[in-house]
């Protein structure tokens, strides 16, 4: 690690969107540690500019951009993988999901608008990561406030005290009764009939207008597009699409969301997708607030799930592990998809058997690598089927098809046999 990068990781979030920190005498560059005294007029151009100004000039005239700075350091300080480099690279060049697709010669724009929801649940995580180690920093910088703060908890907090106020004021917000709770509600009530009026301009049966809205906005939407299922059936994922397909032209997005909601649940593999116990009335209100039969509604739907585990029957089949930056696979058999979370685990503890494809896993990041089922096997009704031999066969048809060997793949010559 080179000095500017110790710069960069001792820098905090607005410093590191400025591209210079600070101090009572200096300006410093976090790219490449280049000072500028405050106070001091400096010429560029024929022309003067104060401190400050000057920084930011040299940073454009050394470095283009802080972003161009930062996007190209080393993923061991960005935690950025290749892949991601590429995408965030492109997109803020501007260009559509399209011309990404092309540029990068990977997979679809579905792919891409993947890649796209992946990045944002990066930076929400990353939100969350930074506020609670504040939160931890606070709470080691004031050992012995918080020492008191217990001791006075134990003893029980007086009346008096501000903070026991402030903590009956929020209880009472939180928990309204009579005409003012039944105002929420009509508010509530208003607000999802006008998300719903604005985005379905043909009503709820008819098309999705479009799916750019605000978070909050999209739980409403989600959830009305979630009573177009049938609860107690299970689909395949073919079925779900022919669904959303009619609602919008983004099926996959819609899709995922309805599964990141809690609206649908579906198997491992993907194969099989059914209506989630808590995506009925109480599960979520209308704004996407939770309450007490939310909570019932979850113990429901873990109850569901394990019963639906026991009936499930288990699958047998071919399954591909897809490298999305250059396409390459690995092709595998398993008399139980289910066990295809196992491979993703191993990859990602550094145990799995294949280790052309462990490499580029530890090279590019999971999140470059899709798994998919290729094929699955039908039980025949006339008699017992020979699982075993049926998928040697049914590897062995894909391996022929697909050729995942050398380049264009991850499986090793022998599997040609």
């Amino acid at each position: 690690m080179n000095d500017s990068d110790e710069l960069i990781l001792g820098a905090d979030l607005e410093e590191l969107k400025l591209g210079y920190a600070e101090n009572d005498e200096y300006y410093t560059c976090l790219c490449c540690g280049e000072k500028v005294k405050l106070g001091v007029i400096y010429p560029e151009g024929g022309l003067l500019y104060e401190a400050k100004r000057y920084m930011q000039l040299h940073i454009e005239k050394e470095h283009q951009s802080v972003f161009h700075h930062l996007i190209n350091l080393d993923k061991s300080v960005t935690g950025i993988s290749e892949i991601q480099r590429k995408l965030i690279s492109l997109f803020y060049e501007g260009h559509s999901d399209l011309e990404v697709q092309n540029l990068l010669g990977m997979g679809s724009t579905s792919t891409i608008r993947n890649h796209r929801f992946q990045l944002k649940e990066k930076e929400r995580q990353a939100r969350v990561f930074l506020a609670v180690m504040e939160l931890l920093r606070k709470k080691a910088s004031q050992p012995e406030k918080m020492v008191a703060k217990q001791q006075s908890l134990k003893s029980g907090v007086k009346r008096s005290d501000p903070s026991a106020n402030a903590i009956g004021h929020e209880f009472e917000q939180g928990h309204k009764h009579g005409p003012e709770q039944e105002r929420d509600h009509e508010r509530d009530r208003r607000d999802r009939e006008t998300v719903l009026r604005k985005y379905f301009p043909a009503g709820t049966d008819g098309p999705l207008k479009n799916f750019s809205m605000k978070e909050k906005y999209k739980l409403i939407i989600v959830k009305e597009i979630s009573q177009r299922f049938e609860a107690g059936r299970i689909y395949t994922e073919k079925q779900v699409n022919q669904i959303l397909q009619e609602i919008f032209e983004d099926y996959a997005v819609l899709r995922r969301y309805l599964v990141e909601y809690g609206f649908l649940t579906r198997l491992p593999d993907g194969s099989q997708y059914w209506l989630s116990a808590s995506s009925g009335a109480g599960g979520v209100d209308n704004m996407g607030n939770t309450g007490n039969q939310s909570i019932s509604g979850n113990i429901d739907r873990k109850q569901e799930l394990k019963q639906l585990a026991k009936e499930t029957k288990i699958l047998a089949g071919v399954y591909q592990v897809k490298n999305v930056d250059n396409q390459k696979v690995f092709i595998d058999s398993t008399p139980n998809l289910k066990t295809v979370e196992g491979q993703k685990f191993q990859l990602e503890t550094g145990s799995h058997r294949n280790k052309a494809l462990q490499e580029e896993w530890n090279k590019f990041g999971k999140e470059t690598f899709v798994f998919e089922v290729l094929e699955t096997l039908e039980e025949k009704p006339e008699g017992r089927l020979d699982v075993k031999d049926a998928l040697k066969k049914m590897k062995k048809k894909w391996l022929d098809k697909v050729q995942p060997f050398g380049d264009k793949g991850y499986n090793p010559l022998k599997d040609r046999e």
